[in-house]
């Protein structure tokens, strides 16, 4: 991509830029904000580094690129963090600057800034890029500062200090320091006192005269003032005010920036500086498209339309199909645009909207027509809407026209309140892979983390890592720790379920390695938490293979974890299993048994969150249908036809351990926040038929025991898919059923 650099002068900035090169990108352009008069070094700034703005208009000559710049006129008017377009805020500037480089520049197509721990930074350019159609290119965010710093030197970024604020840093020595000098002090300094040795925290700002981008000259400082700011004698502030700087030209050597193979409006001028003029506007109005009204979409018979939803009352999940061999698809982007319509709808009845949404499920039939699906779903759901962060998504392809489906199927899982904390970065960094459009990484509520489906992509690039499966899927749970770090998480010891969805272009002697992979990683991380000195406790997760025709990217593999993150850090009751005082039930004619527990993984905080896979496998079917099933079944033949009577038996069994278990758990079915059924189509038994069998399995659960009290009502989703099962490797489950329950 050809890339405008956000410069403030400061090494964190140039270092980004050295970054994008380093990936592939072209520096074109540079970009910078000043203030409105040059003789004030400081601006009372949550956004933008000034000091040492008089020297950056040599960045043009220095570099060989066109230097576009512009007055700060705004102030700091929206504090929050999440930022919204705010007439007279000073990101409106940027806004300005930016939009006037893409005119000037049309070919540009990314932003690089330096932020490294920021958010309030990043999601500020984040907001610009949005509004401009630009891609924001962090390279540097959550990189280890020690690491970092110690890059920057290695790679030949010369940069001294302009401005320093901290405790153990004085102006009189330490301003106007190389930070390779620096250095040492710095990480003696983070030990004493816990600095940032980059400065991210304010502990100081830097300015940068030379470095491999520079390749026409370097900058001479040949006289300056040390002007003092504050005089505390705890942590005294001073900046650096130049008054004298000349340019020493460099010899001719070839240049990394790749301007040579440029051929741009500024190809004969690329030295120049512009200043970017125009008002920072009083009203800001953003152009948005408007949903589809229910008379703009194609008409749909009300009995094509299938909902379901769990009776959670703070939190639950609702779903949505369409369903009716008889009538064809519209097409996989009039079925999603019902669907999401639907959907909206029900919220609105609730009294919610888009922004109580946590996570959303979006199931399509065809992975081909992704980016169709991805248009559609972002008219409807949008960061104006969900002003608290917007959800996190996986994206699955599923045998839907196989199952007698439409083209879309949806589910979300819905909180009745705005205590959600999202973790959305737009940026393509080094970190993990960006999320650019309505849909994040994660969402923590009421102590669940909720993650985001993660590929095994190289977040710097993008792309899918190569190396098969196993390869993908060891980047996918990088991905994933990397996001569980960020709430002070780990997915080796706070996992309640991994969710792996397996492509079939998995070959089948490749499929038993995946579940020894995921093993080794985490015991991988594991170790490295007692190397680091740390004994964290360890939860026992479930894990769940689900096999599917496609993925996003063509990948081989998608994760999908759910962690516990505790508000405080006491000791976790997990999986109790003293259940001595339990009643044993017997319904549907089933008796309890031992080998009941062979067909569940189980997870249980006590009094707080129950979470269960039971798989109904061919051994298992002949073991529920006994006498009438042939011996087939248990040789794993598990494709032979079932009679509706099976499968009524089957069904029942079901319902039978999953009330079982949460009873005996202290749980009840009005606990549910999900709970999904997966079955192939190729069971030959109708999804309705599924259907009308577990509604019915809960009515007489309901008239036996009274504790379903669902009324009839469908809490639960049938899911179909190409297998399931509790490894890669085996994935030919009859029925495989989730459920997820937490005290309120």
């Amino acid at each position: 991509m050809k890339v405008v650099a956000l410069v403030s002068g400061g090494k964190d900035s140039c270092y980004a830029m050295m970054k994008c090169i380093q990936y592939g990108h072209q520096i074109v352009a540079v970009a910078n904000l000043l203030p409105d008069d040059d003789s004030v070094d400081e601006l009372d700034s949550y956004m933008y580094q000034t000091v040492g703005h008089q020297i950056i208009v040599s960045y043009a000559e220095c570099m060989g690129v066109p230097l576009f710049r512009r007055r700060i006129q705004g102030s700091t008017r929206h504090q929050k963090l999440s930022y919204r377009t705010t007439p007279g805020d000073e990101v409106e500037d940027m806004f300005i600057l930016l939009k006037e480089v893409k005119k000037q520049i049309p070919s540009i197509t990314a932003v690089s800034s330096g932020a490294i721990a920021s958010d309030y930074q990043r999601l500020r350019v984040e907001s610009v890029c949005s509004r401009l159609g630009l891609v924001s290119l962090a390279y540097l965010w959550k990189q280890d500062q020690s690491l970092l710093l110690q890059e920057m030197i290695t790679n030949g970024i010369v940069a001294i200090t302009v401005k320093v604020a901290a405790m153990g840093l004085d102006p009189a020595k330490h301003l106007g320091k190389e930070i390779a000098f620096l250095k040492p002090y710095l990480h003696k300094l983070k030990d004493l006192y816990g600095i940032n040795v980059c400065g991210e925290g304010g502990e100081y700002e830097t300015l940068t005269f030379d470095c491999p981008l520079f390749h026409n000259a370097r900058i001479m400082l040949d006289e300056s003032q040390v002007v003092l700011h504050s005089s505390d004698s705890i942590a005294p502030v001073g900046v650096l005010h130049p008054l004298k700087f000349h340019l020493e030209r460099k010899a001719k050597s070839n240049s990394i920036s790749g301007n040579d193979k440029s051929n741009d409006l500024y190809r004969e001028n690329i030295s120049s500086v512009f200043e970017v003029q125009g008002e920072n506007p009083l009203e800001c109005k953003a152009p948005c498209e408007s949903v589809p009204e229910a008379s703009d979409l194609v008409e749909v018979s009300s009995h094509r339309l299938h909902l379901s939803k769990t009776e959670k009352d703070d939190t639950f999940s609702i779903c949505c199909w369409l369903q009716d061999q008889s009538e064809p698809s519209a097409g996989l982007q009039e079925d999603l645009k019902l669907i999401l319509r639907q959907i909206e709808l029900q919220l609105q009845g609730y009294g919610f909207g888009w922004e109580h949404v946590l996570y959303i499920h979006l199931y399509i039939s065809d992975m081909n027509q992704f980016n169709l699906a991805n248009e559609t779903y972002v008219k409807f759901i949008t960061q104006d809407k969900c002003p608290n962060g917007v959800p996190s998504r996986s994206t699955i392809e599923l045998p839907l026209i196989q199952a007698g489906l439409g083209g879309a199927y949806i589910e979300v899982l819905v909180a009745n309140d705005q205590s959600k904390r999202v973790l959305h970065v737009q940026s393509i960094s080094c970190w993990a892979p960006s999320c650019i459009g309505p849909y994040s990484q994660a969402t923590l509520h009421m102590e669940i983390l909720h993650m985001a489906g993660q590929l095994g992509l190289n977040p710097p690039t993008m792309t899918l890592c190569g190396g098969g499966p196993t390869a993908e899927l060891e980047q996918a749970l990088q991905n994933s720790e990397a996001v569980a770090k960020c709430f002070n998480c780990s997915i080796s010891t706070s996992a309640i379920i991994f969710v792996v969805y397996c492509s079939t272009n998995i070959s089948s002697d490749e499929r038993p390695k995946i579940h020894d992979k995921l093993d080794s990683f985490l015991k991988q991380i594991n170790l490295s938490h007692l190397d680091e000195g740390r004994k964290p406790e360890v939860l026992d997760p479930i894990f769940l293979y689900v096999l599917v025709p496609d993925l996003p990217k063509g990948a081989l593999v998608e994760v999908k974890p759910i962690l516990y993150v505790p508000e405080t850090s006491e000791t976790t009751e997990e999986t109790l299993n003293d259940l001595s005082g339990v009643m044993a039930h017997s319904y549907f004619g089933f008796q309890p048994a031992d080998w009941h527990d062979s067909c569940i993984q189980k997870f249980v905080i006590h009094g707080k969150i129950c979470a269960v896979v039971l798989s109904i496998t061919g051994a298992v079917a002949l073991k529920i249908c006994s006498d009438s099933m042939n011996a087939d079944w248990s040789n794993g033949n598990h494709r032979n036809y079932l009679t509706e009577g099976q499968m009524k038996r089957i069904s029942r069994f079901c319902i039978y351990v999953l009330d079982k278990f949460i009873m005996e758990n202290g749980f009840s079915w009005k606990d549910t926040m999900s709970l999904r059924f997966y079955y192939p189509p190729n069971l030959h038994v109708p999804l309705e038929t599924l259907s009308l069998l577990f509604t019915d399995a809960f009515k007489e659960l309901d008239q036996m025991s009274g504790s379903a009290k669902v009324g009839g009502k469908s809490i639960f989703n049938l899911v179909p898919v190409l297998g399931a099962g509790k490894s890669a490797a085996c994935t030919e489950d009859i029925i495989t059923c989730e459920l997820f329950a937490r005290k309120s």
